[in-house]
This record gives structure tokens, sequence and C-alpha cells, in this order.
């Protein structure tokens, strides 16, 4: 028997929007989106999670990078972008990746994510979730969009959707960028593959993003609440704690997005997850990605733009809607 505040299968416990109400895209629940960005999450992360969820009674939105696992070139981040190696000290993250995952890319070879495990994609599937595109060399749109020639971004857009597509037999709806790195050229390169929805950056509300002048097509979702590794050392580690910690800053009555990492949350911090879920769970929805975007479609939506700002507890630039 599905509680309250859970899915049941085939329907949903979202109220549609009025026709062209745009305050209407603060929908109340809990959205939960899954960032793929390796081949250990994807191989061992991901498994984790979906018994984790199944527990719970609720779906989400995994987001799958398609493409290399060059996690170990990361690393180089803590020379080049500020507050990076802080980040990493502070929430504790060599402890959290294995050194297969630390030293992808470099020492070790960069194995395909999607491509090696594509059963694991579909299993995701048949379990009830939701998949989408996570982009294809998470690392180089990471550290590299905003200096990447156009076309060199439609080729990466275009190579995860035609992977995604052999795998699944189906186009992917939904797209998530690597780090929430956004362009001009990336937002052309979105609407031109034909998604439905995309989740960028972040931000309060779903949007029609803009950047340089370009108003994009495909509605965004951004993400809302920081997520874990952001907060790990600055507001606690206690999973309780932190759970409760999150509860001040969920939006009870409106849209939450929450993204979770299938290498931290599927891995040593899976019971900080457990526990924001069992608070969650009887209070809000907890739905997919698709689900809001099914819900934005006759909905007025803002155009917002995006700038590359920072983030508490965060390295580095993410793209930031400008209202927030």
């Amino acid at each position: 028997m599905n509680s309250p505040g859970r899915r049941a299968p085939g329907g949903s416990l979202l109220p549609a929007p009025e026709r062209g109400d745009a305050g209407s895209a603060a929908l109340a629940c809990f959205a939960l989106k899954v960032d793929v960005d390796t081949f250990e999450g994807l191989a061992h992360g991901v498994p984790r999670l979906l018994r984790l969820l199944d527990r719970h009674g609720v779906r989400a939105s995994f987001f799958i990078a398609m493409g290399p696992d060059r996690s170990g070139v990361a690393a180089l981040r803590a020379f080049r972008q500020r507050g990076f190696l802080t980040k990493m000290i502070r929430s504790r993250a060599p402890s959290m990746y294995p050194w297969r995952t630390m030293l992808a890319g470099t020492l070790l070879p960069a194995k395909a994510i999607a491509g090696s495990l594509p059963a694991s994609l579909r299993e995701i599937a048949s379990a009830g979730h939701e998949v989408g595109v996570h982009g294809w060399d998470h690392v180089r749109w990471h550290d590299h969009l905003v200096s990447m020639a156009p076309e060199h971004v439609s080729r990466e857009i275009d190579a995860a959707r035609r992977l995604f597509a052999d795998i699944m037999g189906v186009p992917p709806r939904g797209v998530a960028a690597p780090g929430w790195q956004c362009s001009a050229s990336s937002l052309r390169a979105v609407d031109a593959a034909g998604f439905a929805y995309r989740s960028d950056s972040r931000g309060e509300r779903p949007c029609r993003p803009v950047c340089a002048d370009y108003v994009a097509r495909v509605p965004e979702i951004p993400t809302t609440l920081p997520t874990l590794d952001e907060v790990l050392g600055r507001q606690g580690r206690d999973p309780a704690a932190l759970a409760e910690r999150y509860g001040q800053w969920i939006h009870w009555d409106g849209l939450n997005v929450h993204t979770i990492h299938a290498e931290i949350e599927g891995g040593p911090c899976a019971a900080h997850l457990d526990c924001l879920l069992a608070r969650v769970v009887p209070r809000l929805p907890v739905v997919t990605l698709e689900d809001v975007a099914a819900r934005l479609t006759d909905v007025a939506l803002p155009e917002v733009e995006l700038r590359r700002g920072r983030l508490p507890g965060r390295g580095g630039l993410v793209s930031v809607a400008a209202s927030t």
C-alpha cells in the first residue's frame, strides 16, 4: 500500500498546474535527481541506490555520463579552481571515492561508463526510474565548456544522445549538464537535439534559460537545494542532523529539486539519503524531473539569465539563475 507521500506506479500525486500560470510551476513536490559521473558510480553506487529507493517506495531521475570516465584528471582542479581543494578536504572526498576512480584517465585507462555497462541503464528503467543523459565526457564539459567551440559542444551532446538511444531503444527526454556548466552554445545544442527538458543550473524555479542573449526553447528545471558534498563539514556530518538541516531548506509548499551523486549517496553517505527520505516522504510526493516537466508544457515560464557564480561549499564557478 502506498503512503500518502509516495507515487503509485503509473500514476502521479502532482496536481496539474492551471494553463498558462507561471506561478504554478512551483509545484509542491520533491524531485530527486541522481548524477552518475563515473564507472564506479554506475557499477556499484547505482545498485545500492536502487535498493534504498525501493525501500522508501520512491522514484528518481538518473542522469548518466555516457562517455569515458576521466575522473583522475579532475584532481587537477585543485591547482586552478579556487575553493576546490578546500571542499575536497572539508568533505573528505578522498575517502568517498575508490582509488580506481581517483586514477581514472591518468594512471589507469579511462573506461567507457554507459558503453561498458549498458544493462545497468536498462535496469534503472526496469525498476521504474527515469534515465537521462549527463553529457558525454564529464570532465571535459565541466572544465572546458566555456572555451569549447560550438561544433565540439554539439558533438558531445549528439554522441551522448546517440549512445543512449542505442542502449535504451528510445531517445532521452532529459539532459543534465555536468557540473552545472552552461553556455549559449550548450543551450543551442540541447535545443537542436530535441530534448523535452534540461536540468543544467542552480536556481529557484523552472524557467527558459538565457545565455549571451540566446533564449532557450527547452525548459530548465534547476537544482534548488545544496548538494551533500557542499554541506558536509560546514553543517556537520551526522546523517540525522543533516536531514533536519535540509528540512529547514526545503520549501514544503513548493518545488524542490535535490541532486545526489551515485558515488556519494550510493556509497559511504547512503545513511544521509536514508534519513533525508524518511523525513521527506511523509510530507511531500517524491517525483522524477520528467513528472515536473510534463506539467510545464502549457506554463508560461519566465526567461531567466544564467550567470557564472559561486555557491557556498562548492569550488569553481557554476551556472546560476540570475534571480537567486
